[in-house]
């Protein structure tokens, strides 16, 4: 099933109301030739060679138009410049085809009016249809739409067409103008619209990233401003004491550098550590509010995990915050589903879960690294992927100690993309690491599942808790 739906599935939210647009349009040219080509084929066996002509003008009508709906879709999305001469070329192939149908109505008594009725509304709706594709303003389809059903009526009765064909051609212009106008105005806003939310939606998870970076910035400045500043007054004023003999009185002063930098190091840690670090129940809530904010239902369950070593929640709450930013960034998720479950080491080899299930669903979302519970780099597994989560795979690993375990599990439907060398677990493996845990990820079955599982052991977490904190080196 996977194979067959990978087509649709693969694609990001906008992409996905693209593609719906554009083959909307493709599949009203094949309408268009049912409700103006069949028409003119029934007018040709009553009027001859005539409506032959007609019939090959209509098909020419809406293969431009199909052409002009698509280019014109694309300039709506800035890709392209706006076909001005193409939508000139349809706007008089639009209003020769109608002015041929109605003096075809005119002086060809033959001719079935209710035939020639469908000819001119079906070229004229269908022509006005990708014209106001070509404008964003509202004004300007409006014009559009009242100059399409002016002009015939007009024409009709320069031409003397009798009041009930008039009335009939106006009736039917109206009716398809004002339906096609109206939708393409609406489609061509509704792309639009899409495609700037999940800019913004990116913008924002990079505005989050770059503000997260300032504070860290700004925090790490206010700790080693002023102790840099110590530093250098007190080295100068230990080098003027050397130059004048003073060497107890310098000595002392260094001693007092010495000690200062000592500090500096020590705050500097904790602003790193307190950086890295997270508490597992405010990432879960984290994630359940940015989740729901996004249009994805998430439901938490905790399992007598309220009382979890500091440094085992730390680092759980790494992979909640982790898994949470991919299943925003590299998945359409419609569902969440969170547990969190911790087992006695009398019950060494049972799994303590928290999981996060996604199933493929609305929005666009493009992608987001974010602090509000779930900052953290964005990274898919493997290959990234736009759009899809990274939720992880169960772990066959036997991490269980004597103390017991608390394992993480986190599993969706919606990757696009699978992989496991991905940044962002890589670094998350690394602070498992520390605390003797593991953490494992990879695709489940064939319909596009994806688990990450981290396990570790509670008496890990419980003897090492000073290194459950930053991956990498310390200072």
């Amino acid at each position: 099933m996977a194979r067959l739906t990978g087509w649709w599935t693969r694609r990001s939210n906008p992409e996905k109301v693209e593609l719906y647009t554009r083959w909307t349009y493709h599949g009203l040219a094949c309408v268009a030739v049912f409700i103006g080509g069949m028409p003119a084929l029934a007018v040709n066996r009553e009027v001859g060679p005539v409506g032959g002509w007609l019939f090959l003008t209509v098909l020419v009508h809406i293969v431009l138009v199909a052409v002009l709906s698509s280019r014109a879709l694309s300039w709506q999305l800035g890709r392209r410049e706006r076909p001005g001469r193409l939508a000139a070329v349809i706007a008089v192939l639009t209003s020769a085809g109608c002015l041929a149908v109605l003096a075809l109505q005119r002086w060809l008594p033959g001719a079935d009016l209710q035939m020639t009725m469908y000819v001119a509304g079906g070229l004229v709706s269908w022509g006005v249809g990708a014209l106001a594709l070509c404008t964003v303003r509202v004004r300007h389809i409006l014009g559009l739409t009242v100059v399409a059903v002016a002009g015939p009526a007009a024409s009709a009765v320069l031409l003397g067409l009798p009041l009930t064909s008039t009335v009939a051609f106006t009736f039917t212009i109206a009716f398809g103008t004002v339906v096609f106008a109206t939708t393409s105005g609406f489609s061509g806003w509704l792309l639009r619209a899409v495609w700037e939310l999940d800019a913004a939606h990116r913008l924002q998870a990079r505005l989050a990233v770059a503000e997260e970076r300032l504070r860290f910035a700004r925090d790490l400045h206010d700790v080693m401003g002023r102790n840099l500043s110590v530093i250098a007054l007190k080295s100068e004023l230990a080098v003027q004491l050397a130059r004048r003999g003073a060497a107890d009185r310098a000595v002392a002063e260094m001693g007092e550098v010495q000690r200062i930098a000592r500090e500096s190091q020590r705050e500097v840690r904790e602003v790193v550590r307190g950086y890295r670090e997270a508490d597992l129940h405010t990432e879960l809530d984290g994630a359940r509010g940015v989740l729901q904010a996004a249009g994805i239902r998430c439901r938490i369950d905790l399992r007598d995990a309220a009382e979890l070593p500091a440094a085992a929640q730390s680092a759980l709450a790494w992979v909640v915050r982790e898994a949470t930013t991919n299943v925003l960034r590299h998945s359409d998720a419609r569902h969440c589903h969170v547990t969190v479950t911790a087992e006695p080491g009398d019950r060494a080899g049972a799994e303590a879960r928290a999981g996060v299930t996604g199933r493929a669903g609305a929005e666009g979302r493009a992608g987001a690294e974010s602090r509000a519970g779930v900052a953290g780099r964005a990274h898919g597994e493997g290959r990234e992927v736009s759009g899809g989560p990274v939720a992880g795979s169960g772990v066959a690993a036997d991490t269980a100690a004597d103390g017991g375990q608390v394992v993480l599990v986190i599993e969706n439907d919606g990757a696009r993309a699978t992989g496991t060398g991905g940044s962002g677990l890589a670094g998350l493996r690394e602070r498992l690491a520390v605390l003797g845990g593991v953490l494992d990820a990879g695709p489940v079955g064939d319909d596009g599942r994806f688990r990450v599982t981290a396990r570790v052991p509670l008496d890990g977490a419980e003897l090492r808790p000073a290194a459950g904190a930053p991956a990498g080196k310390g200072l």
